[in-house]
């Protein structure tokens, strides 16, 4: 397809990952409709009727009923066949028009990825293999800091472009001066590309002795604050560092926090430069005549925006404590936290020992959340955040509801609720979702073509 739209383009495009990522952001159709994107499908997250029993029937599935798929499908008995399959790709993909930096190994069998279950990420039964990335010798012409939401200063390194996995790449990552000491990488002289994953390329190391050696950093290169220097990282330790708040705000309003639709990090340093919005309760003080305003924003857009700030106004306890920006406090540990601490009082009152007691919470983390709400300003901001009407719903208290210390595993088709939606509704009545049957299962919700799960879940006696 990229081959095709190449050749009658006036500018052609250079891979197709950029080309299909332009069509579904252009606002123009008939744009979108020149480059012919297609979508393949792999997969079938729901079904009714007691859904699959393999990945070859759901294939078929696909196929009969129209959607496209890609050709290559391999059932394999043993790792030989695997890595002959894998062979087999590694050799094909430089033949066709599709990007491919890898392969993905999935059992066959439905009811054996049930048995496996998930990781809090990742499914167990399924597993990518990664073609070795591409590698290119090039000029590191600069080195430029950039500032994290939380003050860390990384550096990316300004490459002479090349081609590389049929991208141009001008800049490389280096994880921090550590880094560039270690792979003795200097300005002026040649270093190693590598695309990991042909996305995100790396700077490997010097591949000669040429060059200005790089110096570690004293300022802030965007506010001029002294850095401050911990473990491995430069940090600037001033709060209001212009990438700092625009971080800040981003991450505030993104989908695992506020959830306010529409609010990009273009529009945070918009409303940064034009108003000083730095505090996360300035974006509830907004209006339309503020919004539009600024560059590219008409009325239908800031009105958009409006909503979506006005719709996040109520939210749960853990998206509300990850949209604050605690450093260390991921989606997950958001979500412990707010479990076991039920409201947002509860993160007050906490102190690092209650803190640190919770599963996967560190000495460190603990620290830092028992520190955030202890300082005044944070406090502070929280309560100006209340008094513009943000309801922060509490954790659901477990103790008397009428799942309250079930473990249940949930299987098979349900007739009423898609098996997410009655995780979140068991969840919410005290319940703990498990993924496979075992010991420790109390309950097991069976739904049509419940499988392996219910024949084990017989087998031990649980509840069904």
């Amino acid at each position: 397809m990229l081959d095709r739209y190449n050749s009658t383009a006036e500018e052609p495009l250079k891979n197709a990952r950029n080309a299909a990522a332009g069509a579904i952001r252009n606002l123009d159709p008939k744009v979108t409709e020149k480059r012919c994107p297609e979508i393949l499908f792999y997969n079938v997250n729901y079904a009714e009727n007691g859904g699959f029993n393999s990945q070859i029937e759901i294939f078929d599935f696909l196929k009969k009923n129209g959607f496209k798929t890609f050709d290559f499908l391999r059932v394999c008995e043993n790792l030989d066949e695997v890595k002959s399959a894998i062979d087999e790709i590694e050799v094909g993909r430089r033949k066709i028009d599709v990007l491919t930096d890898g392969a993905v190994i999935k059992l066959n069998s439905v009811k054996q990825r049930e048995e496996l279950g998930y990781t809090d990420k990742f499914p167990r039964w399924a597993a990518a293999y990664k073609f070795e990335a591409e590698e290119a010798e090039t000029t590191l012409k600069d080195v430029r800091w950039q500032v994290g939401r939380t003050g860390k200063l990384t550096p990316l390194g300004i490459v002479e472009p090349v081609e590389l996995a049929g991208a141009t790449v001008s800049k490389a990552t280096l994880n921090n001066y550590g880094d560039v000491l270690r792979k003795r990488v200097k300005k002026g002289g040649k270093v190693l590309i590598r695309r990991s994953n042909e996305v995100i390329p790396e700077i490997l190391g010097a591949t000669d002795e040429n060059g200005e050696p790089i110096e570690k950093i004293k300022v802030c290169p965007y506010c001029k604050t002294p850095v401050t220097e911990i473990g491995a990282n430069l940090f600037c330790p001033n709060e209001n560092c212009r990438p700092r708040v625009i971080g800040k705000l981003e991450n505030f309003a993104s989908k695992d926090g506020m959830n306010v639709d529409g609010f990009s990090e273009k529009t945070a340093g918009a409303l940064y430069d034009e108003y000083g919005v730095e505090n996360f309760s300035d974006l509830y003080s907004l209006d339309k005549a503020k919004l539009t305003s600024l560059e590219g924003f008409k009325d239908k857009k800031a009105e958009n925006l409006l909503s979506a700030i006005e719709r996040s106004k109520t939210v749960e306890l853990s998206n509300f404590i990850f949209a604050l920006g605690i450093d260390g406090v991921g989606k997950k540990t958001a979500a412990d936290l707010a479990k076991r601490l039920k409201t947002l009082d509860g993160f007050f009152a906490a102190d690092e020992d209650q803190l640190a007691a919770i599963q996967d919470v560190g000495e460190i983390t603990s620290k830092s959340i028992a520190n955030y709400f202890k300082n005044d300003k944070n406090k502070a901001e929280i309560e100006k955040l209340l008094s513009l009407g943000v309801v922060v719903n509490g954790a659901v208290e477990i103790e008397h509801g009428s799942f309250s210390g079930e473990k249940v595993v949930l299987t098979g088709s349900l007739s009423s609720f898609t098996r997410s939606e009655a995780a979140k509704l068991i969840e919410a009545r005290g319940g703990e979702i498990l993924s496979s049957v075992g010991k420790s299962t109390t309950l097991v919700v069976a739904g049509e073509a419940a499988g392996s799960k219910l024949d084990k879940a017989k087998k031990l006696g649980v509840a069904v």
